[in-house]
């Protein structure tokens, strides 16, 4: 949960506010690409104006990493990229969003995006060119039009989620209030959908050319999957090492398929180019670590962190711990604490200002009770009101409810609602959803010693090799072998003295 999350409607009403409806049966259009005409629904005129209008809701929900210079550095990157595309004329658009999710993706009309989270595993410009180059492939062969095409004419509508690439996954977790309305997606699981096979080879290729155009090595497409590769076997790793699932594909490779064909395709790819080492320039790695001195790695402090079991918000002033086994699921408007098993959440969100005052009242005007019951508690020293009751759901069907209010500091309340994907799974986690509940707290002072944010910073590496850089790291357990992926250096340690990246604790 962030503090925007207070001011807008979060991902469930984003995602609801870029539905289109093209209608008509679209024209015939020149691909830029092929040069072959195609039907499609979506002139270049139409990709411009829908992506201008989805890229507005992108950056309300994820927001643009503050940091100008970085900011300038990949929009250079992409703008020379850019210009040798096959869509040079468009008026390209390049921002780093403000996400630990590791993912890259791209609106029709020009306008890509990279998160702060692929940065962080990534070892070079030229690294990073790869990742841009295949999203630039995307728009310039019109992939998002030809999906709004294809929908179109299945007769399911366009979302231009979909269009873009973008979708909300649901947990499986059922809501069953207008309080928190559609509450299963905030433990939303990806937002990139998959291209067709076809698509992402075509994306691939138009990556790797643009690459050979802009003098970088083609072999950096290579390079990037497999550094990706080794990141989310790591995070699976990490996940089933704290009896937790395993993250879900909100990764770049979730849309890019990461199998041992794909490998070889791509490596075909760049083996097409000739090594002529005199028309490429050096891959950029120590212009690229200067860049990222200093990026926040991880979750932001104006997001919430996740420390282990516990999550902190030093912006809304609270803290809650998850029990163990179950996941921290952090997004715009709400933050679920899931089952191991993934279908029971105890979601807690915000209550609009608007819908506050006293518990009965809100209870009463939100909810509309059929029958219930309310009992006063106090949760380590916050006054709260459970309520145990029926309701109507949207559908006008009869449905339990159990949730629990409660007033946070700084003039805040909170709705903490227990969901699950049925009665027995409800019936089952309540015992565990009712021990974190109890945790729900005013941040204490070891809270905020605890709720430090991580930045990452470059330093030579030691003769002590990742296990004396591991002992001075915040990352826990696991950060030596976190740093070696950090660094690309799963086998075999640097050179002494060589620039590597490292996680320290943000002053």
């Amino acid at each position: 949960m962030n503090l925007q999350g207070l001011k807008h409607k979060g991902r469930a009403a984003a995602a609801a506010a870029l539905f289109l409806c093209l209608s008509g049966c679209g024209s015939m259009v020149v691909n830029p690409v092929t040069g072959q005409t195609e039907r499609s629904v979506m002139d270049e005129a139409s990709e411009i104006a829908e992506g201008k209008k989805a890229h507005a809701q992108v950056l309300q929900e994820y927001q643009a990493l503050a940091d100008p210079k970085l900011q300038a550095y990949v929009n250079e990157i992409g703008q020379r990229l850019a210009k040798q595309s096959h869509r040079a004329h468009l008026e390209w658009h390049f921002t780093v969003l403000d996400s630990p999710e590791v993912n890259a993706f791209a609106l029709p009309g020009g306008y890509v995006y990279v998160t702060r989270g692929i940065m962080a595993y990534l070892d070079s410009e030229a690294d990073l060119a790869g990742v841009i180059g295949h999203e630039i492939g995307h728009v310039t062969a019109r992939h998002g039009a030809q999906r709004a095409t294809r929908q179109q004419t299945a007769g399911i509508g366009v979302l231009a989620a979909s269009v873009l690439g973008v979708v909300l996954e649901s947990q499986g977790v059922g809501g069953a209030t207008e309080l928190l309305g559609q509450a299963s997606q905030n433990a939303a699981a990806g937002y990139i959908a998959s291209y067709g096979r076809e698509q992402e080879l075509q994306a691939d290729g138009l990556g790797a050319e643009y690459l050979v155009r802009s003098h970088y090595r083609p072999q950096n497409m290579v390079d990037v999957i497999g550094v990706l590769k080794q990141q989310e076997r790591f995070a699976a790793e990490q996940a089933k090492a704290e009896g937790k699932q395993a993250p879900s594909q909100n990764s770049w490779l979730a849309s890019h398929p990461s199998n041992d064909q794909r490998l070889a395709q791509i490596r075909e790819i760049a083996s097409q180019y000739k090594a002529d080492d005199a028309n490429y320039q050096d891959d950029g790695a120590e212009r690229y670590l200067k860049a990222i001195e200093g990026m926040p790695f991880g979750e932001s402090a104006e997001q919430g962190l996740s420390r282990g079991q516990n999550f902190y918000h030093t912006g809304l002033g609270i803290a809650i711990s998850a029990p163990m086994g179950w996941k921290i699921s952090n997004s715009a408007e709400a933050l679920s604490l899931v089952s191991p098993q993934g279908d029971a959440a105890l979601v807690l969100r915000p209550i609009p200002t608007k819908a506050g005052g006293a518990h009965e009242d809100i209870l009463r005007r939100l909810l509309k009770p059929e029958q219930g019951q309310v009992d006063k508690l106090n949760l380590n020293g916050l006054p709260a009101s459970r309520f145990t009751g029926v309701v109507r759901n949207a559908q006008g069907q009869r449905q339990p409810v159990e949730l629990t209010l409660v007033d946070g500091p700084k003039q805040q309340q909170y709705a903490l609602q227990y969901l699950g994907r049925d009665a027995g799974a409800l019936y089952r986690a309540k015992p565990q959803m009712r021990e974190a509940e109890a945790t729900f707290r005013a941040l204490t002072s070891a809270d905020r010693k605890a709720a430090q944010p991580w930045m990452l910073r470059t330093q030579a590496f030691p003769a002590g090799g990742f296990a004396q850089l591991a002992k001075a790291s915040p990352l826990g357990e696991r950060a030596e072998a976190q740093l070696r992926l950090l660094n690309g250096a799963l086998d075999g340690e640097p050179k002494v003295g060589t620039k590597v990246k490292v996680v320290v604790t943000k002053p």
